[in-house]
């Protein structure tokens, strides 16, 4: 077995096709007497072609997985659209005298190597797509073809080292049994697109082959454990043929609860929101049942571009989701930049420690007109749903008394214009620092509602770093100091008459659920893809046995008591929710 990243669920068993690398060699050109206009011209030309190819790919995914995946493309298009991206080649041209080919192509590598460079995987995933587009310019500016896949005759499964949506937009579905690559995780635009079309893949196996995978060598693809089997034998073959038709009925019979409330057996309801990036997120989510957004990360409106978007830009993604989630809560949690996510356009000087550092809220109260300009546009977008705004990183009372004085001149500014807008729009924090938690009764006297990360708050309370492999074992949600955490943080909410919710990837663990029934916590939010799982697992729930289940947590000493107790709940519930049928996963 080989581990790697689980990107999109299923199970796939068949012969592979390895996929050439799509990157073409181009010689390094630089002319002494070379026609500017000649180059330009080349340029333009090339960038026209590849902007009606991809409107000609755009409608064609359109027409296989729906609007939201085929949105993709028009970030694809915005790249040759981007002026920081043209700059860039142009400049390479026009000062150094090359051809247009190799200035596409140092452009590439020169943005496609700042974005590995940074710690968050959304940003070196964006790189693919930046790769993708620049390789689609040079296939035009070198005229050379495509690289086909295999014709329609016998399904395979795709191995690549990394796939552009360009790519898998050929693929026909129902001759692509799984994929692998090497390279790319959950949230790249590959994944994105295979979990669309409902294709199983494993990616992250860079440098953990002892051997490569050849052309028609026998995989089993498992992209809900994220691993890969070369060359298994008839036992293991067996095996996950049988758990492949179970995974099958599995997913049809889930997205039957996207209706269905999450009410325990006993009569307990939670609400499942989800946490989404953009508009295109919005819709998944209430596509799988989400009950609004319960987390709108807003800094990725402010990346893959060369300036600070507008007040009318902001305004208007927020309008539209506010507009798609009907009388359900937006939950917009403020600019979060710093840390592991950097604006190209917006200098943070160099850190020793940037996840401690200048990041988050600090650089909202720094930069008050910035934040002001925010803020304006969620409050015009409250006048079209019911929205709520959420401050992150807040360590300090302080800090809130001075982002609600903000968010007070703004309301001033609007009121002197004119515009309608919520007067009475909850604003809430996140608690996601260890001195947050600790001082929760006192914050809970400024705010409406708490949202826990729990993301952050794992790292910041264990003092592991969740993106460094050497200490990645360490990073345990379910450590008893967590646990307590929660507990003083719930108390201080309630006994301040106030919400909670959590929004960390431990709302998505359909393990937790009996803790958020004993903590009194109804509000989850997480990602579009593990609503039905936990929606499932609240159904087959009792909330007065998971209550019980989740103070005996309390009781445990360590992390692998209080995970394997939630681990063994977790497997009698879901025995006993096929036993009594409540729900269509019999």
């Amino acid at each position: 077995m080989i581990q790697g990243i689980g990107a999109s669920t299923g199970v796939a068993i068949g012969r592979a096709f390895v996929l050439p690398s799509w990157e073409w060699d181009v010689p390094d050109r630089r002319m002494e007497n070379i026609d500017l206009t000649k180059e330009f011209d080349r340029l333009y030309e090339g960038i026209r072609t590849s902007k009606n190819e991809i409107e000609i790919i755009k409608n064609e995914i359109k027409e296989m997985v729906g609007s939201e995946e085929s949105g993709i493309f028009d970030a694809h298009i915005a790249i040759l659209e981007d002026p920081v991206f043209m700059s860039e080649i142009q400049g390479i041209i026009e000062r150094q005298y090359k051809a247009a080919e190799v200035a596409v192509k140092e452009a590439i590598d020169h943005f496609v190597t700042m974005f590995d460079l940074l710690d968050d995987e959304y940003m070196k995933e964006r790189a693919l797509d930046i790769k993708d587009v620049g390789n689609r310019l040079l296939k035009h500016l070198l005229g050379t073809p495509d690289i086909t896949l295999p014709a329609d005759t016998q399904p395979y499964i795709l191995v690549a080292k990394e796939l552009s949506p360009s790519q898998l937009v050929h693929l026909n579905p129902s001759n692509v049994l799984g994929m692998v690559t090497m390279l790319g995780g959950k949230t790249s635009h590959s994944a994105i697109m295979a979990r669309a079309l409902g294709i199983p893949l494993v990616s992250g196996l860079e440098n953990k082959l002892t051997v490569p995978i050849q052309t028609g060598d026998l995989l089993i693809v498992d992209g809900d454990e994220g691993c890969l089997f070369l060359d298994p034998d008839e036992r293991l073959v067996n095996k996950y043929s049988q758990l492949a038709e179970r995974l099958r009925k599995r997913k049809e019979q889930l997205q039957q609860l996207a209706s269905v409330a999450a009410v325990t057996i006993d009569g307990v309801q939670l609400r499942l929101a989800g946490n989404i990036s953009s508009i295109k997120d919005c819709e998944i989510a209430l596509k799988h049942g989400a009950e609004g957004v319960g987390l709108f990360r807003t800094e990725f409106l402010y990346m893959n571009r060369s300036t600070f978007p507008t007040e009318d830009e902001q305004f208007d993604v927020y309008r539209q989701v506010a507009e798609k989630s009907g009388n359900h809560a937006v939950v917009i949690r403020t600019l979060d930049i710093g840390g592991d996510k950097e604006l190209e356009y917006f200098s943070i000087p160099e850190e020793e420690n940037p996840v401690l550092g200048y990041r988050g809220i600090r650089i909202s109260l720094d930069c008050p007109e910035l934040f002001k300009t925010q803020l304006t546009a969620i409050l015009r977008a409250s006048a079209y749903g019911r929205m709520k705004i959420l401050f992150p990183m807040i360590s300090s009372v302080e800090e809130v008394i001075e982002a609600k004085q903000i968010l007070r001149e703004a309301m001033h500014e609007l009121d002197l214009k004119g515009i309608t807008y919520d007067a009475e729009i909850p604003v809430g924090i996140m608690i996601e620092v260890p001195a947050a938690a600790a001082i929760a009764d006192l914050l809970a006297e400024e705010v409406d509602f708490f949202s826990i990360g729990t993301n952050d708050l794992v790292q910041y309370v264990l003092a592991v770093d969740r993106m460094n492999e050497q200490i990645a074992e360490m990073y345990h949600p379910y450590h008893p100091a967590i646990l307590r955490m929660l507990r003083t943080t719930v108390r201080a909410a309630h006994a301040a008459g106030i919400t909670v919710s959590v929004c960390g990837e431990m709302a998505g663990d359909e393990r937790s659920v009996p803790l958020w029934l004993y903590l009194g916590i109804h509000d989850l939010s997480m990602s579009p893809q593990s609503l039905l799982r936990v929606k499932h697992k609240i159904l087959g729930s009792k909330a007065t046995e998971g209550k019980a289940v989740g103070e005996q947590c309390y009781k445990l000493r360590t992390s692998a008591e209080i995970e394997a107790l939630l681990e063994q709940n977790s497997m009698s519930e879901v025995l006993r929710s096929e036993e009594e049928q409540r729900c269509p996963l019999n």
